[in-house]
């Protein structure tokens, strides 16, 4: 496919957090996940594609391999928290198994939905990248294992919604203006004529939790690859140039009641002897709004690269204060009170190393 500069300027680094390339992908030998389960030698023919599959990747990368069934609670806990597996694979636990790269840029499900379900992570704004990356992988694996194909349909998937290209595009914006005044809902539906959904921040059936939205392609039948990317990176480039728009309309109505929101949030969280989860989530929008809005300045300056680092720790913070991943920080697991404890200490010291 052509290139295209989908890496957009420093400034919609204040909205685009990430992207994240899908393929969901069946082998023509073997019956799909959820009749596997059933079959008699379930467990033999998915641990056979197991072996495939790690054989394939490990020519390609160093991939740190999960076997679902003998993968701890908190673990795979940490890893669902990161969106490196879903709630499917946990479901299929009996035959599944994930393959993250060291970096945890790339996930490979096994006996998922489907039996691949490969997907590719980077903390920006950069489609044709990812695309890119994970195609290098689909490639590697469809050379050990046929893919089930129809040359009318494309891919068959174990979910019709995957038909074709199996390809799902994903971009994840942080839209408090948009969420705010209740724009985002008013044109979702305009979104879906365009062939996107609008979801949460744990994808489907999810709210907007720290006011995140994940923006995807619904259609994957009937379109090429080129056109879905090209579609998202269109859609997605001008709801950041919309959000951005609004956030100076939001400021300038919000005045000092809005300032006033951001400050008592960092108040919050910089002085808070036990903070949930929850509160958590909500407290840091504000003051990643309030470092967006220069009200909060950083450390770092407030050039390209101290927005992009500040934008980039903010968005880390989030994901390290959830349970499983503040267990990890801490070296074993703590009790709810205990985490509330953990999570406002360290996002107190966190929050203190980035503003002045």
């Amino acid at each position: 496919m052509g290139k295209r500069n989908d890496k957009l300027p420093i400034g919609h680094r204040k909205v685009a957090v990430s992207t994240r390339i899908r393929l969901a992908r069946d082998f023509a030998d073997y019956p799909f996940p959820n009749r596997l389960l059933k079959d008699a030698h379930a467990e033999e023919q998915a641990y056979e594609i197991i072996r495939l599959v790690a054989a394939r990747l490990s020519l390609i990368d160093d991939f740190k391999e999960y076997v679902m069934r003998d993968t701890s609670e908190e673990t795979a806990a940490y890893l669902k928290e990161k969106s490196l597996i879903s709630r499917d694979l946990l479901a299929h636990r009996r035959i599944s198994a994930a393959f993250v790269s060291k970096d945890e840029s790339v996930s490979v499900m096994v006996n998922e939905e489907d039996h691949i379900r490969e997907q590719y992570f980077v903390n920006e704004f950069a489609v044709d990248r990812a695309y890119e990356r994970i195609c290098g992988i689909d490639d590697a694996i469809s050379e050990c294992l046929g893919f089930a194909y129809d040359g009318q349909l494309g891919y068959l998937t174990a979910c019709p919604t995957n038909l074709g290209t199996g390809l799902r595009a994903s971009v994840m914006l942080f839209l408090p203006a948009l969420s705010h005044k209740g724009i985002l809902e008013e044109i979702a539906p305009d979104l879906r004529g365009k062939g996107l959904a609008v979801r949460g921040v744990s994808g489907e059936g999810s709210r907007g939790e720290g006011e995140l939205f994940q923006i995807s392609n619904e259609i994957t039948l009937g379109v090429s690859e080129e056109s879905i990317l090209e579609n998202v990176v269109k859609e997605v480039s001008d709801l950041i140039e919309f959000e951005l728009s609004e956030r100076v309309r939001y400021k300038r109505q919000g005045g000092v009641r809005l300032r006033d929101q951001i400050m008592r949030s960092f108040g919050i969280l910089s002085n808070s002897c036990l903070l949930g989860e929850t509160e958590f989530s909500s407290r840091l929008a504000d003051v990643k709004l309030g470092a967006a809005l220069e009200y909060l300045p950083a450390k770092a300056g407030a050039g390209e690269d101290g927005i992009e680092m500040l934008m980039e720790e903010l968005d880390n913070l989030r994901v390290e204060m959830r349970p499983a991943n503040l267990n990890r920080l801490n070296g074993a697991p703590l009790g709810a009170e205990e985490q509330d404890a953990f999570r406002a200490d360290f996002t107190s010291k966190k929050l203190h190393a980035l503003f002045k």
